[in-house]
């Protein structure tokens, strides 16, 4: 296996999970917990979420009555892509299934210091296009809540607070940060701190669970740290932490500046196209040899965004699985099914882009 390296700022090589569990100090998602998530989102209930930190506790709160909330933000740094949308679905599903409050901050701070040809226009459009994205999958009014850091100003006063309590080693540490780095993005850790507890800073002290990447879990680490200070003496957050949705081309982690990213706004016609020309297959070399020895579903991008975002019928994913490992379904075929899928999403999606375009304030902060 190749080396593999997991951090905030770089995700490469192929990725060993259970070893960043005992690396990171994480916890496996128990069986306890996955039958408390069967009726949710495929990316909780079909394994994409494979550890946590203290979601038993946030699950035990809510069993006791007890506000709990979900917190997952969102970096504008380019249109919104299916991969994207991986915290945001499993966050509406938890809204869903446990009638809680959502907040998503919006860092355009951190894409505008980080990105050296993002300006700040770009940033603050981005954020009001991806925020449209957000508001059209369907999360609840009056139960979400969502801000952007250089308009809702108000994020710098609790920032400025948990600022005082993290040293520059520590954001050097988190970030990776190099000397030629400008001094903003060293101060992104506050910032990160400050959206995680949020909620807390809020609505008061109670139980929140963040949903995100394995490789951002840094960020909760030193939240948590923070949280418990004497001048917060907050609730640790929970965490969730999800694998990494790979890329078309079979790329350990999607990302926008990769060709191939099927993104919110895309025709169907440019959808078919980057699915036909860029999703990676799992079938043989040969349509001779795929009928003799089959596919392999479990590398097969294509049937890997069946399984996570776009097949919700686990008969009908089983029998897919089976039918393209047997070698009965060509990828042609298997893709074709991903191509429709997605087109039907985005479908309506794109028409519940123009309603949410009226619906921005009863969701923003301001």
């Amino acid at each position: 296996m190749k080396s593999s390296v997991v951090n905030p700022w770089e995700v490469s090589g192929e990725i060993n999970y259970e070893k960043l569990v005992k690396e990171f100090g994480t916890t496996p998602i128990s069986d306890k917990i996955k039958k408390r998530l069967e009726k949710t989102h495929p990316l909780l209930r079909r394994g994409i979420y494979f550890s946590h930190r203290d979601f038993d506790k946030w699950l035990a709160e809510y069993d006791k009555k007890k506000k709990v909330s979900v917190i997952t933000g969102r970096g504008p740094s380019d249109k919104m892509h299916l991969g994207h949308l991986v915290p945001f679905l499993v966050a509406k599903s938890l809204q869903e299934n446990f009638n809680c409050e959502v907040f998503i901050p919006i860092s355009d701070d951190e894409k505008f210091f980080v990105k050296e040809k993002l300006s700040f226009d770009d940033a603050i459009k981005f954020s009001e296009d991806n925020i449209i994205d957000l508001i059209a999958l369907g999360f609840k009014q009056g139960k979400t809540t969502i801000f952007e850091d250089f308009k809702y100003t108000k994020i710098y006063n609790y920032a400025a607070k948990i600022a005082k309590r993290i040293t520059y080693s520590e954001a050097k540490a988190v970030l990776g940060l190099k000397p030629e780095n400008n001094i903003g993005w060293s101060f992104y850790p506050a910032m990160q701190a400050a959206h995680i507890l949020f909620p807390q800073f809020s609505e008061g002290k109670h139980m929140s669970v963040v949903p995100v990447g394995i490789d951002q879990d840094p960020f909760i680490r030193l939240t948590r740290d923070v949280a418990v200070h004497k001048d917060f003496n907050f609730e640790k957050p929970a965490a969730l932490h999800a694998k990494f949705v790979p890329s078309l081309t079979g790329d350990p982690k999607m990302s926008s500046s990769e060709g191939g990213q099927i993104f919110l706004t895309d025709s169907p016609k440019e959808v078919e196209m980057k699915i036909k020309k860029y999703a990676f297959s799992g079938g043989r070399d040969t349509l001779e040899e795929h009928r003799k020895k089959g596919g392999n579903p479990d590398v097969d991008v294509s049937y890997q965004y069946l399984k996570f975002f776009f097949e919700l019928d686990d008969k009908k994913l089983q029998n897919i699985h089976d039918e393209y490992k047997s070698g009965r379904m060509l990828t042609s075929e298997l893709k074709m099914i991903l191509v429709d899928k997605i087109n039907s999403f985005l479908k309506e999606h794109q028409k519940k882009r123009e309603l949410a375009k009226k619906q921005m304030d009863k969701f923003l902060l301001h």
